[in-house]
């Protein structure tokens, strides 16, 4: 078989981040009406968020094994046809049960898929790492955002009927399976899976960067679950707090392709770092205490801080690790120990609001985690790391 072209690899690549992020995220535009609808606390609810980056934490170690037994290729492949089938298990949706078994399959495949689309960049474009990391980053926003922007007028098209409107995001992961289908499947040497065995578990900067990681993601699931309720309790309309997520998920686009373009072009990512968690903190400052006051221009900079801080920690292992497969396992490790602390924050915050009755409270420590994620990022400013 020919080697793939360049474009297909790159379109290949892009297809499947789109398919990371929509499962999750066009739940928040509906999570209140389901909430109802079921009758289901608000920190039941959360699970469907939750779930998902916990599967997403604690099976990524199990990537870089499976594609040492399937290829590489065949295991990305095998990711986007559970992800299409977990998705068009919500077309039941109006059983809770089912609703949080899609969001465990959907986390699984995403955990799965996520250090090995690393390893694919660092063996594919290893020149190119800023560059394609940028569109890699760029299309995990688009998926985001298309979730969390479309769902509701999907809904609607569908006669109002949410699960519909949930599984419509099965239609670009079938895209997603077909494509990976079209690749060459290539196994890993066996000299390549023993110089890299194991987790970088004895390595400091594998747990600064997982530590951080852990962070980012945790307020990006907390406030993808929760933004809009608490935009819609401060007194703004369920219409205009959707689409002040909207554009939180918006922003997060520009960001996610720009800053690892300028990390390489400049090696300045860990002060990109501090920037974008400087920005994410005074933004959840703002939304925390007033967020009637210019809540797009804070629903802007928040999705550029957090979107920029995700992006950045993308690129981080690729100039940790050597080859493809080191390069898969110091991003399983940062997913797995990130993932499993990060799915706390939506089930937490949920929790907090049932508690306090209120979301001032759990956007308070929201905020003190981002000023956490800027510190952490100041610190790896210094000390050894690999080129």
């Amino acid at each position: 078989m020919n080697a793939p072209s360049r474009a297909l690899l790159l379109l290949a690549l892009v297809v499947a981040a789109i398919n990371l992020r929509p499962g999750i995220t066009s739940l928040a535009p509906l999570i209140e009406r389901i909430a109802d609808e079921l009758a289901l606390s608000r920190s039941l609810i959360s699970l469907t968020t939750a779930l998902p980056v916990l599967c997403m934490g604690l099976l990524a170690p199990f990537a870089p094994r499976l594609a040492l037994r399937l290829g590489l290729e065949r295991t990305i492949a095998l990711c986007m046809g559970v992800i299409t089938a977990a998705l068009l298990m919500r077309l039941a949706g109006q059983s809770s049960v089912v609703l949080i078994a899609s969001a465990v399959l959907l986390g699984a495949a995403i955990a799965i898929a996520g250090p090995l689309l690393s390893g694919f960049i660092k063996r594919h474009f290893v020149g190119q790492m800023g560059t394609v990391v940028g569109w890699y980053s760029l299309s995990m926003a688009v998926g985001g955002a298309a979730g969390a922007v479309l769902t509701a007028p999907a809904t609607q098209l569908f006669g109002d009927s949410w699960p519909q409107g949930l599984a419509v995001w099965a239609l670009p992961a079938m895209l997603g399976l077909l494509l990976w289908l079209c690749l060459p499947n290539r196994a890993e040497s066996a000299e390549a899976a023993e110089a890299d065995s194991g987790l970088p578990w004895n390595q400091p900067r594998a747990w600064l960067i997982s530590c951080f990681f852990a962070i980012q993601a945790g307020l990006f699931y907390a406030l993808a679950t929760w933004a809009v309720a608490r935009y819609h309790e401060a007194g703004l309309t369920l219409p205009h707090s959707n689409a002040l997520f909207s554009i939180s998920m918006l922003m997060g686009m520009p960001s996610a392709f720009l800053l690892p373009w300028l990390a390489q072009r400049f090696g300045n990512r860990y002060a990109l770092l501090v920037a974008c968690g400087v920005v994410s903190s005074v933004s959840l400052a703002m939304i925390t205490f007033v967020p009637t006051f210019a809540p797009e221009f804070w629903a802007v900079s928040i999705g550029f801080g957090l979107g920029g801080s995700f992006a950045l920690s993308l690129v981080l292992p690729l100039y940790e690790a050597g080859s493809p497969l080191a390069v898969s396992r110091w991003t399983a490790m940062m997913l797995c120990m990130g993932y499993s602390i990060a799915c706390l924050t939506p089930v937490l915050t949920g929790l907090a609001r049932d508690l306090a009755g209120h979301y001032q409270l759990p956007f308070m420590v929201l905020t003190s985690l981002a000023l956490l994620m800027t510190a952490l990022a100041w610190v790896m400013r210094r000390g050894p790391r690999l080129s």
